[in-house]
Order: structure tokens, then C-alpha cells, then sequence
């Protein structure tokens, strides 16, 4: 398994939670739904992380904290990885309605929103993806704020394209197996988001994602994450990427921002935590699965990365 698909897989995806908006000019709406408001659909998850598809018309937004505004017309998608408090409408200056007091719900995990003041008209679709273990994934902790992706560019454009045309009749009939199908289709587009941000990062950018255009780094990581248990050192990492020691540690460190051993130890919490959350297994197994020889040795090292003991984490609900 590649070091994205493992990342991506422990944060445990999960959609759910849809809706069609239209909305005419003049509008302005504040947007950002907690994941419990998701919970009754979705079930339980630590995160959000928010998307909308422009279907027709346009609009403008800003993250909170933020003076920059995007324009947005039909064919873009735009991810709030973070799912950070967001401002959108025809026009910014005015009062903002909150988001969550004008979604009308519906049957089958399908909601819908009508709002504005009668004008020129906007609709889209927006789709809420659940997730785990955000704060230390190392993917999302490397995505900004806000990230936009067009579907009239790049060579995926037209699956895109006709993707997210499919998902807005799903919304808009409401067919029996929507929820579900929306669901994969959320996942697919993160998955492909991330993939096209990492693509067109610029020359000398630094962080997890831009690791994985390193040939040596990024098999680093693959391998590291392929045999997360093994006894690792950074000899038996240089040698099997084709770099001395001290090469390897350097441009694994300046790139990803941790030395290779403490990556390592982090994504073993990671992966800890994860199966801590969503199994009853025992903590030493749980410990020996993630290259731990013991169980005290795992919970020494859990309560060093997280500031609590593992079963004190368990039974506080992660």
C-alpha cells in the first residue's frame, strides 16, 4: 500500500450527509456544521471535512480569519479540509444568514436549503465527508485552509465533471441508495483533490505532501508505512531507498519537517489510536500490531505522544 492510500485509510473516511442548495441574489450564508449535527446520519466522527459543487450561477467566498475572497462559478469544487467557518453569497458585505438555520431535512440522509432574495439564481451541491485522527494526520495537516479544484482542467476533468453531474441528480431525486452512492463519490473526490493539489505544488515547497514527489522520500514513507511493526533504523531505511544514512535523514527531514524515527513513532500513535478507537482489542495486541514488543512499552509511548495512557484514551472515547 502507498503511503497516501495508508494515511487516507487510518483517517478512516466516511461520507454521509448531503444537500442540494439554491439560493438567489442578493444572499449571504455563514457556514459550518459540527459533526454531531452529521452524527444521525453519518455516525460518529471527530471531524468534518466540507465540500460544495457549483451546478449553475456563482458565488463568492471567504474563510473566517482570512481577507482574501475566491470567486466560484459552475464546474468548481471547493474542499474546507478544516471545515473552518466560511462565508459565502452573492454579495459579503451583507448581514449572513447561519447556515444550519435554514437546511430543511429530509428523508434518506438528504437535506436541501432555499434561500435569498429572488434574483439571479445559484445552486449546488454540498457534501459533508466524516473522518478520524485529523489533528495528526499528516495529509490534512498539510492542506490549506480552502482547497479549489476545477473541474474544466487536468485530464480527470471529464470524470469529474460527469461524477459530480450524477451526484446532483442523486440529490435532487432522492432515489432509493442515494446516501450511498454519495458517499463513495465524496471519498473519490477528496482522494482525487488531494492528489491534484500535491501535483501542482511549486518548486522547493516543503511538508508531507510534497515528500511524496521526492523518488527517495516517498519510498521512504511507502516503506514505513507498508511494515509499520518492523524494527526500522535509518541505515536500513537509506539502504533499501539507495541513500547513505546521514542523505536519507537530510532530505527526509527538510521535506517532511521530523526526523525518519520520529515520523515513525508518530504514525505509530496514529495507527494506535485508530484501532483503539474502532476495535476492543487488547492493548497489547493493539501494541505488537504497531512494533511494540509489550504492552507497557506501547503505553509508555502512547502516554508520551498523546498525554494519556491508551486505556484512559479508549474509555474517554478518543
Amino acid at each position: 500500500m502507498d503511503a497516501l492510500s495508508d494515511v487516507l485509510r487510518v483517517a478512516h473516511l466516511v461520507g454521509g450527509v448531503f444537500l442540494h442548495a439554491e439560493f438567489s441574489a442578493p444572499w449571504c450564508m455563514a457556514a459550518r456544521i459540527a459533526p454531531e449535527h452529521c452524527a444521525p446520519v453519518m455516525g460518529p466522527a471527530s471531524h468534518l471535512i466540507v465540500y460544495h459543487y457549483i451546478v449553475e450561477g456563482g458565488l463568492l467566498l471567504r474563510v473566517e480569519g482570512e481577507d482574501d475572497q475566491m470567486v466560484l462559478g459552475p464546474g468548481d469544487v471547493v474542499l474546507l479540509p478544516r471545515n473552518d467557518l466560511h462565508v459565502m453569497g452573492s454579495d459579503l458585505t451583507m448581514p449572513s444568514v447561519n447556515g444550519t438555520e435554514i437546511i430543511q431535512p429530509s428523508d434518506g440522509g438528504l437535506f436541501s436549503i432555499r434561500h435569498g432574495g429572488g434574483g439571479a439564481r445559484t445552486r449546488m451541491v454540498c457534501g459533508f465527508l466524516g473522518c478520524d485522527g485529523a489533528e495528526g494526520n499528516p495529509v490534512l495537516s498539510a492542506l490549506p485552509s480552502v482547497l479549489k479544484l476545477s473541474v474544466e482542467e487536468g485530464g480527470a476533468a471529464e470524470w469529474i465533471r460527469s461524477t459530480f453531474q450524477f451526484a446532483a441528480d442523486e440529490v435532487a431525486s432522492g432515489r432509493p441508495g442515494s446516501e450511498t452512492v454519495l458517499a463513495k463519490l465524496s471519498e473519490l473526490l477528496f482522494v482525487e483533490a488531494v492528489r491534484r493539489y500535491a501535483e501542482t505544488l511549486p518548486d522547493g515547497r516543503t511538508g508531507w505532501l510534497a515528500g511524496l514527489r521526492d523518488r527517495h522520500v516517498a519510498r521512504a514513507l511507502a516503506l514505513l508505512h507498508r511494515d509499520i511493526s518492523r524494527a526500522w533504523t535509518v541505515d536500513d531505511l537509506g539502504c533499501a531507498v539507495g541513500l547513505s544514512r546521514s542523505a536519507l535523514a537530510d532530505r527526509f527531514t527538510r521535506l517532511i519537517g521530523t526526523p525518519p524515527m520520529h515520523y515513525l513513532v508518530a504514525w505509530r500513535m496514529q495507527v494506535g489510536a485508530q484501532k483503539l478507537r474502532s476495535s476492543n482489542a487488547p492493548l497489547a495486541r493493539i501494541g505488537a500490531s504497531v512494533g511494540y514488543d509489550s504492552e507497557a512499552a506501547f503505553s509508555r509511548a502512547f502516554k508520551k505522544h498523546f498525554g494519556v495512557a491508551p486505556a484512559a484514551w479508549r474509555r474517554a472515547g478518543g
